[in-house]
């Protein structure tokens, strides 16, 4: 796991920790000391801890005029016992959406498994962003992790949606494919 890197062929048009509205504003990273860790599992350091001990994001785009953010994501989300939904919403997406981010593409392929806890804060996110137009989509989610989630109807919050291909697109054009088929669904 320490050698899987967040996608890092966007960072000349955007930083996390660069963007003065981005919760991560400001983090310094080390190249070469690995502290953080899912489980007995070592991971690269410029992966974002925001408060899991078992899963771990980086914001690796965000478009305040056009208000979505690209999250690529790696470890367990464990909401039955970490509560990571939560956690997730309370010091990640309210500080974005406070910034005018109401679309998220969650980059989940490596999320290794999902344990569901209730869903309270799927709801909360959904009726936040159902009320300024927003969505969330999990973008090629495991198919094991894809059975947990849909097995606790949690795709009616957030859609599940599969692009092998993702990093080809531009944040514009992945954000743009992602919002035709959102809109294809809805017509």
């Amino acid at each position: 796991m320490h050698e899987i890197e967040p996608f890092y062929n966007w960072r000349h048009i955007y930083v996390a920790e660069e963007d003065p509205k981005s919760p991560f504003f400001g983090r310094v990273y080390s190249e070469f000391e690995y502290s953080q860790a899912v489980y007995n599992y070592y991971i690269h350091p410029q992966w974002d801890e925001f408060g899991s001990r078992t899963l771990y994001l980086k914001i690796i785009y965000t478009d305040y005029e056009l208000g979505y953010a690209i999250i690529e994501m790696i470890g367990e989300w464990n909401d039955a016992i970490e509560n990571d939904i939560m956690t997730l919403k309370r010091d990640v997406i309210d500080v974005m959406m406070g910034n005018g981010i109401n679309k998220f593409i969650l980059i989940t392929e490596n999320v290794l498994n999902f344990h569901s806890g209730d869903k309270d804060y799927y709801q909360e996110w959904y009726d936040e962003n159902a009320e300024s137009h927003g969505w969330v989509v999990a973008l090629n989610m495991s198919e094991a992790s894809k059975y947990d989630f849909q097995r606790k109807k949690l795709d009616r919050f957030i859609e599940l949606m599969s692009i092998a291909d993702w990093r080809v697109y531009k944040p514009y054009h992945l954000f743009r494919k992602i919002e035709a088929a959102i809109n294809n669904r809805l017509d």
